[in-house]
C-alpha cells in the first residue's frame, strides 16, 4: 500500500531542520516548522524559498510545485502547534540537556501514536527517550547535510524503540526520497558519525603535526579511497564546531582516544574559524 503523507512537525529551523521541512513539504507533507524566535524562522523559511528557486531555475522543480510546497509549511514559535503531528522531528543543537527539554515537552504535547524522532548524529536515542513516558515511540532519523541533496537517512533504534515506530520512520524517510540504513544498537555516533569522526580526527592530527597539507590529505582520500570529498573539506562544510561536538559526545560515551577532538580543532572553534559558515576553517572561503 502506498504511504500517504500526513502532518509533520520539525523542531528547529536551522540548516538541518529547514532542509527536512523543505524536502517533506515538497513530497506532500503538511509541515509545522517551529523555532524559538521569529528571526530564526525567517532565516529558515527564506533559505527554503531560495533553495526551491534554485531548483526551479535548474528545471528540477516546477514553479507551481515550489509555490505549493512552500504553502504547506507553517512557521511558528509555539511548541503546542505540534500537537496534531503524526511525526515530530527534533533538529536542535547537539546537547543532551537541550534535547531532554524538548522531548519532555513533546511527551506532554504530542498526540498518542505520534512518532517522536531525533535528527541527532551522535547522542544515543535511548538517552533521549529516557525522559519520556513513551520510549517505544522515540527513534533516530538522522538526515545528512545538505538535506535536499544527500540521499542517506540513518534510522536508529533506541533500546525500547518498537518495530512499528521504526517502520513508520522508514516510510516517512522513503516518502521524501531518501534511502535508509538501520542502526540496531544505538552506540554513540551510530554508524556514520563514528566513521567520519575517526577519519576527521586522524586527518586533523596529521595536518596539526605537519605530516601533510590539508589539500593533500583530502586529495589522498578522494583519489586513493574514492571519496567525493576529503575529511577536512567535509569538516568545513559541516562545521568544525559540529564535528568537535559530535566527536566529543562519542568520546564522552566511549572514552576511546580515537574520538578525542584534537587540540587544533578545539582552538579553531574558540577562534571562530568553524568552516564555510565563518569563511575560514581548514580552508579559506
Amino acid at each position: 500500500m502506498e504511504f500517504v503523507a500526513g502532518k509533520l512537525a520539525v523542531i528547529g529551523a536551522g540548516l538541518m531542520g529547514a532542509g527536512i521541512a523543505q524536502v517533506s513539504a515538497q513530497a506532500g507533507w503538511d509541515v509545522v516548522l517551529r523555532d524559538v524566535t521569529d528571526a530564526a524562522l525567517t532565516r529558515g523559511t527564506d533559505g527554503i524559498k531560495a533553495s526551491y528557486d534554485k531548483f526551479v531555475a535548474k528545471g528540477r522543480l516546477d514553479a507551481a510545485e515550489a509555490e505549493a510546497a512552500l504553502g504547506r509549511i507553517t512557521a511558528t514559535t509555539e511548541l503546542e502547534a505540534v500537537a496534531d503531528a503524526d511525526i515530530v522531528v527534533e533538529a536542535v543543537f547537539e546537547k543532551i540537556e537541550v534535547k531532554h527539554e524538548i522531548f519532555r515537552s513533546l511527551d506532554k504535547i504530542a498526540k498518542d501514536g505520534a512518532v517522536l524522532a531525533s535528527n541527532t548524529s551522535a547522542i544515543p536515542i535511548t538517552k533521549i527517550a529516557a525522559v519520556t513516558e513513551r520510549p517505544e515511540a522515540v527513534v533516530g532519523v538522522h538526515f545528512f547535510s545538505p538535506v535536499p541533496m544527500m540521499q542517506l537517512v540513518e534510522l536508529v533504534r533506541g533500546y525500547k524503540t518498537s518495530d512499528e515506530t521504526l517502520a513508520t520512520a522508514r516510510s516517512f524517510a522513503e516518502s521524501v526520497g531518501k534511502t535508509c540504513i538501520v542502526v540496531n544498537r544505538d552506540v554513540a555516533g551510530f554508524v556514520t558519525t563514528r566513521l567520519i569522526s575517526a577519519l576527521v580526527v586522524e586527518a586533523a592530527k596529521l595536518y596539526e603535526s605537519g605530516v601533510a597539507t590539508a589539500e593533500d590529505i583530502d586529495l589522498a582520500c578522494k583519489l586513493g579511497f574514492g571519496h567525493a570529498m576529503g575529511p577536512l573539506a567535509t569538516t568545513d562544510l559541516t562545521g568544525v564546531d559540529i564535528l568537535v561536538n559530535a566527536t566529543g559526545n562519542i568520546y564522552a560515551e566511549t572514552q576511546d582516544e580515537k574520538f578525542a577532538p584534537p587540540e587544533l580543532m578545539r582552538r579553531m572553534v574558540d577562534a571562530g574559524d568553524i568552516g564555510r559558515k565563518s569563511g575560514q576553517g581548514f580552508y579559506t572561503y
